[in-house]
């Protein structure tokens, strides 16, 4: 069992930008002597209150460059060509995986919001062959001495792609799943598969399944290397603290601004509830409601109400994220879902603890209790 930390540079104001990030680097290099085995960083582009980390990269090198154990993966990078094109990609994660002796680990997706494609003059239709042929270049550039490359929508080469990553054939490569159907095509892939798990436990259960059964089926004939990597890690929200009830406050609160945040970029809902305007300096919605499970039944009421109104189905897919059985409360409680999501299948726990009004004490708080209380159960 793997254990690991995402970091989405998530802020209610955008003017605490400078300090929020700096503080993801310090939880990162924390989560390294805390006994985590891999941070993560998302790729966002344009989206003020769901994330800030553009260029995740910058900010793995940086971490890098300040531990010596950990491993550092991107989660993922966002492989529309228009964003980033598959040369570039290679490039800089085999540099990163050089300078970091051997640690880094690539997941790839596709992106999804039309904020983001529309900032790139991405094709949405071209999305999928794009990561299709973008994924098996970073894969070929970095197995083959030199790289030729004759596909369907570019070609390539004969050219040598610098510099070589140390892992050989390549880092491990995974893909961002957030569908039945993504994680089906992870698994034809020979990738791991980075779900996102707000559903929970019978979530993660029926992905496993896909996967599983994917795996056995597969002829073989769209891997995209010769090197699979059959690993599924699954997200887990958590707030980790001595007093389980503030954990469980703090925790929910934190989720329901991330869900509103995805609502507001991927469906077009309000802005989230705390966010400050920065054109205004005006919060969004003040927050004067101290029972947070209320408030998050009320959020997602309204998430279904505008899901019926749109005529767009209310399923686990949509509504997933407004689920607050999490790893929230105290280590006892944490320990009792990890062990859960072990025998779901889970090959490692992703903690999405740096949420938009989860406090800097509270997020090194939960991975001083993680290290200290949770993992060691699960290493012995």
């Amino acid at each position: 069992m793997l254990f690991s930390m995402t970091f989405e540079g998530q802020m209610a104001d955008p003017a605490d930008e400078r300090s929020v990030l700096r503080h993801c680097v310090e939880q990162a290099v924390f989560a390294e002597q805390a006994g985590f085995d891999r941070v993560w960083a998302v790729e966002h582009h344009g989206l003020r209150w769901c994330a800030h980390m553009s260029a995740p990269e910058v900010f793995l090198s940086m971490v890098a460059a300040k531990t010596s154990r950990i491993r550092i993966g991107h989660g993922v990078v966002c492989l529309p060509f228009a964003v980033n094109h598959p040369i570039r990609a290679a490039e800089r994660a085999a540099m990163l995986d050089l300078l970091s002796d051997g640690r880094l680990d690539l997941g790839v997706g596709r992106g999804a919001t039309q904020v983001e494609t529309s900032l790139f003059g991405v094709d949405p239709e071209r999305t999928h062959a794009e990561l299709d042929e973008g994924v098996r270049i970073i894969a070929s550039a970095w197995k083959d001495e030199v790289l030729e490359w004759h596909g369907p929508l570019l070609d390539i080469g004969p050219r040598a792609i610098l510099p070589r990553p140390v892992q050989l054939p390549h880092p491990p490569l995974f893909m961002a799943c957030s569908r039945q159907e993504t994680v089906e095509l992870a698994a034809e892939y020979g990738v791991g598969a980075l779900v996102m798990g707000f559903g929970g436990i019978e979530e993660v259960r029926k992905l496993r399944k896909v996967y599983d059964e994917a795996i056995a089926t597969r002829s073989g004939s769209r891997l995209v290397s010769s090197s699979v990597n059959d690993h599924l890690a699954a997200l887990c929200p958590t707030v980790v603290l001595e007093d389980g009830q503030r954990a469980l406050e703090i925790g929910v609160r934190g989720q329901r601004f991330f869900a509103q945040s995805i609502g507001h970029y991927y469906m077009g809902r309000p802005r989230p509830d705390e966010s400050v305007d920065p054109a205004t300096g005006q919060l969004g919605r003040p927050d004067h409601d101290h029972d947070q499970a209320r408030a998050m039944d009320r959020a997602r009421e309204d998430q279904i109400a505008f899901l019926n109104e749109a005529r767009i189905p209310a399923d686990p897919t949509t509504l997933g994220v407004f689920n607050t059985d999490h790893a929230y409360g105290t280590p006892e409680q944490a320990i009792r879902y990890v062990e859960k999501l072990q025998e779901a299948g889970a090959d490692e726990v992703i903690c999405l603890i740096q949420m938009g009004t989860v406090p800097l004490d509270v997020c090194m708080e939960t991975i001083r209790m993680w290290g200290e209380h949770v993992i060691p159960q699960f290493r012995r």
